[in-house]
């Protein structure tokens, strides 16, 4: 019985500790409840720029049809949505009583967030832009006024454009009205040579018309309506005119004409141009007229072996022989001796190339000018070599090129001749200095250099 007893005691005792236990969870329980939003997890992202003001940032009524599925917030805590965006640096938090996430703008922080966004309205000029994004719709209007912007500074531009320049149909009108007509080269080259042959031109006229035919005959295809104007047998009989101002600008004008224009260079060798510029150079004229005629035998010469057969046949190597003994024709020695070279070289060149059938008629006619041995034969060895003494360095080095070119069939002479030694040597002492002086200032490929290589060359061949 004793025993019954004590069983009963122990479970009266334990149905009473079970009961306070269940009255103490729900007492807790409902405690924990009331407190749940007050305690709630909460997750907040920070971000760079913050907002103190109470409105909204943007509008869902106002947002932008791309942009519905953007979660603007408030700040007030409203529940996101699944599939919304979340603006960066908004607050973010779990809600353990629903299970929902919600969403509220951030706190101001001490007016930073105002100062931030009145820098970030700073840099962004007048485009007036919310703190924490920029909608699609903003964006455009931003776009449409840097348009508009451009579009008016673009119209400034022509408009001050227009006021700078004027159009071409204007200038005709004004022109019109003043009696200006615009000229083709042609038209003007008809009224110079007009003038030019009128026995009622003046003398400073004759001359001037030449000077400006001189410029436009330069170009081909002028030179050519020279041609056919007539103008080129003006030129030749200009070459005797008895007026050594007229004679001058004519062959002047005639070198110009000639120069790189085949067409022209048959026309004068066929009109008698050769043999009237050979008698400018041969008789006594002042230097002037023999300089401008040399000019015009050198654009005949070129490049056209016709005309530098007829050359030898008329006796056109021993006329510029007889320059070197005419007193006052200095400057033209170094002129001569460039013409030589470069016929020379023309034949040569031709001759070592790889030439096809259409060259081979050319290739012919140089065949049959025999320059370099009435070269040598007319001693024009120790004329070329005693113009080593000039003071100049162009005209050294041009003098330089034709010994070398001369060496292999004026050798013999040159070895004997104790003048060009000696010419050579101090030569060569000079420009080793000058080049030496050349390559201490970093310049090692200098002009001196080349010179002396020149020198050297011809010593070693000697």
């Amino acid at each position: 019985v004793a025993m019954s007893r004590r069983a009963d005691l122990l479970s009266t005792a334990a149905r009473v500790n079970l009961l306070l236990l269940v009255v103490s969870a729900v007492f807790s329980w409902s405690s924990l409840s009331d407190r749940v939003p007050e305690f709630a997890l909460t997750k907040i992202e920070e971000s760079d720029i913050k907002d103190d003001s109470g409105k909204e940032a943007v509008a869902e009524d106002d947002a932008d049809p791309e942009d519905l599925e953007v979660f603007y917030p408030t700040h007030q805590w409203r529940t996101l949505r699944p599939g919304q965006a979340v603006p960066a640096g908004s607050h973010v938090r779990l809600n353990l009583q629903t299970g929902d996430r919600e969403v509220k703008l951030p706190d101001s922080e001490n007016g930073k967030s105002g100062t931030r966004k009145e820098s970030r309205r700073k840099r962004l000029g007048k485009v007036d832009v919310d703190s924490t994004s920029f909608t699609s719709q903003e964006l455009k209007k931003a776009l449409a006024k840097m348009k508009e912007s451009e579009k008016a500074e673009r119209k400034a531009h022509e408009e001050e454009v227009r006021k700078k320049f004027r159009p071409i149909e204007q200038l005709k009108e004004e022109f019109e009205k003043l009696n200006v007509k615009m000229e083709t080269d042609y038209e003007i080259m008809v009224k110079l040579i007009s003038k030019f042959n009128s026995s009622a031109s003046t003398l400073d006229e004759k001359v001037a018309a030449l000077y400006d035919l001189e410029y436009y005959v330069h170009q081909v295809d002028n030179a050519k309506d020279f041609l056919a104007m007539g103008g080129l047998q003006l030129l030749i009989h200009g070459l005797n005119s008895t007026e050594a101002t007229l004679k001058e600008h004519a062959a002047f004008v005639l070198g110009a004409a000639l120069s790189s224009n085949p067409k022209v260079q048959i026309e004068a060798i066929e009109g008698g141009a050769l043999q009237k510029l050979l008698v400018i150079l041969a008789t006594e004229q002042p230097l002037a007229v023999k300089k401008k005629a040399l000019f015009a035998l050198s654009s005949m010469l070129r490049h056209f072996p016709y005309a530098q057969q007829q050359f030898l046949k008329l006796g056109g190597l021993q006329v510029l022989r007889s320059l070197f003994r005419q007193k006052g024709m200095e400057t033209l020695h170094v002129r001569v001796v460039t013409l030589l070279y470069d016929l020379i070289m023309e034949k040569m060149l031709l001759e070592g190339s790889q030439h096809g059938d259409h060259l081979e008629e050319k290739l012919q006619q140089y065949r049959q000018v025999k320059l370099v041995p009435a070269v040598v034969e007319q001693d024009w060895c120790v004329v070329v070599s005693n113009l080593l003494a000039v003071p100049e360095h162009d005209s050294r080095e041009k003098v330089l090129k034709m010994v070398e070119v001369l060496m292999a069939f004026c050798r013999e002479r040159y070895r004997g001749d104790p003048a060009l030694s000696t010419t050579l040597s101090l030569l060569r002492s000079e420009y080793e200095e000058l080049a030496a002086e050349e390559q201490r200032e970093g310049d090692r490929d200098g002009y001196f250099r080349e010179l002396l290589g020149s020198v050297n060359t011809i010593i070693q061949e000697l």
